[in-house]
C-alpha cells in the first residue's frame, strides 16, 4: 500500500503557474480507504485577479467540495458535487478567496460507493446526494489539512462502500494501463490478462465509466502533456512510443483535448 500521494503533475496544464497562484497539495486517505481512493487534493487561494486553470481529466470520478471565503465571515455554505470522468478539457476560473477539497477515486473505485453504473456519471457533474457526504453538520473545508483529511475519512467510511470483487479487478486493470507504457492496444491488453475483449469493455464501462481504449489513449495523452512541459521533444518518436499512427495523429489528439497544439503548449510553459 502506498505511503505517500503521487507527486506528478499529469493532467494539470502549466502546473508551475498553478503552484504560483494557489496552494495545491495532495494527501492520502486513511489506509482502509486507499483501495478505492487515489488521494485527497486541497486548494486554497486568495487572488487579486481571476485565475483560470485547465486540466486534462483522469479516467476517475472526483467528489469535490468548494467554499467561497470572499465574504470573510465564513458563513457561505459549502457546495458539493460528484464529477464523473471528464471527456473534454476541464476549465475552472477562481476568483477572490476560497477553498476546494476533493477526493480523486481510483479508476473503478467509486462504483462500491455509488452502487450503480459509473457510466451514468461520465461527462456530468451532479450535486452530492443528500444523506451521503452532504449533511448540515459536515464542513470539509474548515480547519487544517489534518482536520479536512479526518473529515473526509470519516465521511467516506460512513458511506460504507460495498465489497465488490469486480471493482477490485477494474482498479487493478486500470492501474496496469496507467503504469505500463507498453499497453497500447485493447486486444493485446485483454489477451495479456486472459480476458475476452467484450468482458473487458463491459467491466470498464460499468466500473470506470469509459472504454479501455479511451483509458489507454487518455493516459498516453497525459504522458505527452507531461513530457511537453519538460523540454524539447522529438514528436515523431514520442508518437510512436505512445502508440499513435504518426505524429499528425498525436498532434490532432493533443490539440483536441488540450485546446492548443503540442508546440504551442510547450512554448507556453517554458
Amino acid at each position: 500500500m502506498r505511503q505517500r500521494p503521487r507527486d506528478d503533475s499529469r493532467g494539470i496544464l502549466d502546473p508551475a503557474r498553478l503552484l504560483r497562484e494557489v496552494r495545491f497539495r495532495r494527501h492520502l486517505p486513511a489506509e482502509p480507504l486507499r483501495q478505492w481512493v487515489e488521494h485527497y487534493w486541497l486548494i486554497d487561494w486568495a487572488l487579486s485577479a481571476p485565475f483560470e486553470q485547465r486540466v486534462v481529466p483522469h479516467p476517475a470520478v472526483n467528489v469535490v467540495f468548494q467554499r467561497d471565503d470572499s465574504g470573510g465571515d465564513g458563513r457561505v455554505p459549502e457546495v458539493g458535487e460528484v464529477a464523473g470522468v471528464g471527456l473534454d478539457l476541464f476549465r475552472i476560473t477562481l476568483t477572490g478567496a476560497g477553498r476546494v477539497c476533493g477526493v480523486q477515486f481510483r479508476p473503478g473505485g467509486f462504483r462500491p460507493f455509488w452502487r450503480r453504473s459509473i457510466a451514468e456519471l461520465t461527462g456530468r457533474r451532479l450535486p452530492l446526494p443528500a444523506g451521503r457526504l452532504r449533511r448540515p453538520d459536515f464542513d470539509v473545508c474548515a480547519g487544517t489539512d489534518d482536520d479536512r483529511r479526518r473529515a473526509l475519512d470519516a465521511a467516506l467510511t460512513a458511506w460504507t462502500p460495498e465489497p465488490d470483487p469486480a471493482a477490485e479487478e477494474a482498479i487493478t486493470l486500470a492501474e496496469a494501463i496507467r503504469t505500463d507504457r507498453t499497453v497500447l492496444r485493447v486486444d493485446e491488453f485483454a489477451a495479456r490478462h486472459d480476458l475476452p475483449v467484450r468482458r473487458l469493455q463491459r467491466l470498464f464501462t460499468e466500473y470506470v465509466g469509459v472504454s479501455p481504449k479511451w483509458v489507454i489513449r487518455r493516459y498516453r495523452l497525459q504522458e505527452a502533456v507531461e513530457q511537453a512541459a519538460g523540454g524539447p521533444l522529438n514528436w515523431a518518436d514520442l508518437a510512436v512510443d505512445l502508440g499513435y499512427s504518426d505524429q499528425a495523429h498525436l498532434v490532432r489528439d493533443f490539440t483536441a483535448v488540450a485546446g492548443v497544439s503540442p508546440a504551442v503548449y510547450a512554448r507556453s510553459v517554458r
